[in-house]
């Protein structure tokens, strides 16, 4: 799969994932999905994923102002590039869900 068809499938399926809302929803995107768990910081998704073996960036991404702007205290921030697979996505997905099961 190439990363745009990797990206757009984890957009599919992080959707599928309770409470979550993506951040930033241009069409032509590069390898990048940022999102929001409901009711959970973005650093404690960050520590469950690493448990789960899944790593991900957590934090404003220099990007702190416009975020300030929108009220969101901080993202988590999943990236994909060419030697992703869509096995690595379904781990994501799954260690999301994994989350969701420990904080509610």
């Amino acid at each position: 799969m190439s990363r745009d068809e990797l990206l757009a499938y984890a957009t599919e399926q992080i959707l599928t994932v309770p409470g979550v809302r993506i951040i930033g929803t241009a069409r032509e995107k590069a390898g990048v999905l940022s999102f929001v768990m409901e009711g959970i910081h973005p650093h404690d998704i960050g520590t469950i994923l690493d448990v789960e073996g899944v790593a991900i960036r957590t934090g404003h991404h220099c990007a702190q102002p416009v975020m300030q702007r929108f009220g969101i205290p901080a993202t988590a921030r999943a990236s994909f590039a060419f030697y992703n697979t869509k096995e690595e996505v379904d781990a994501f997905i799954k260690a999301l869900s994994k989350v969701r099961e420990v904080l509610g």
